[in-house]
């Protein structure tokens, strides 16, 4: 099972690409959104989904863990397969789909290739429990990835940070939302709205604790 691809990126297609690792061409499949970040000839470190049929091996690309956790989280809905997963995350980001699905947004969902208003309406009402959550700092930016890919980088130059990496500070920042919308739910709020409120209080209140936290939260709630 093929879990990462570390190598040069040696062609660039529509929905892939073939990335050489030590000599081996990998073909993978890949969001556009992702695939507009690779430079033919240039380092990339992929994440990678392996999928086994009884006829074929597919090898799908990411540059994000949460890129990544999306994708198999949207193919176990029914009738949504990897190509129409991967359609999904050329149409949004990473936390644009978080937002999309706190909000039960259908339209964003339209806005993908191939997903019609049936499809978009039984996403987001079987997302809803099943949010990605996305470290607070990513929740303002257009592009999840923006500012964690290899820009300019070569075969020779040695990689500085991989996408999939965070720091302290940013896994504080994950640990902070992932812990507050879970102590929302054990109080009995949905999960859509406790993952809405929390993602907004730790953005607006990075320095406090976890308890300060839950409880601007509550005020949230009880306003």
């Amino acid at each position: 099972m093929i879990a990462k691809l570390k190598g040069i990126i040696d062609n660039i297609g529509e929905d892939c690409c073939i990335i050489d690792v030590n000599g081996v061409g990998y073909l993978v499949n890949m969001s556009s959104r992702s695939l507009s970040k690779l430079k033919q000839g240039e380092y990339a470190n992929l994440l990678i989904e392996t999928v086994i049929k009884e006829d074929s091996i597919t090898l799908f690309g990411f540059q994000s863990p949460w890129e990544k956790e999306w994708f198999n989280t949207l193919t176990k809905i029914q009738g949504v397969g990897g190509k129409v997963c991967l359609s999904i995350l050329s149409a949004l980001s990473p936390a644009q789909l978080s937002q999309a699905v706190a909000a039960q947004d259908k339209s964003s969902f339209l806005r993908a290739a191939g997903v019609g208003p049936k499809l978009a309406a039984r996403l987001v009402t079987e997302l809803k429990d099943k949010i990605v959550t996305i470290p607070i700092e990513f929740m303002g930016n257009s592009d999840l990835n923006a500012d964690k890919t290899y820009q300019g980088e070569t075969a020779e130059n040695s990689p500085q940070k991989s996408p999939q990496t965070l720091t302290e500070d940013e896994t504080t920042a994950y640990s902070k939302t992932e812990d507050v919308t879970s102590a929302l739910t054990n109080l009995g709020y949905p999960k859509i709205d406790a993952y809405r409120i929390a993602t907004e209080t730790c953005l607006n209140n990075p320095q406090a604790d976890l308890a300060t936290l839950i409880r601007l939260s509550l005020k949230e709630f009880n306003l």
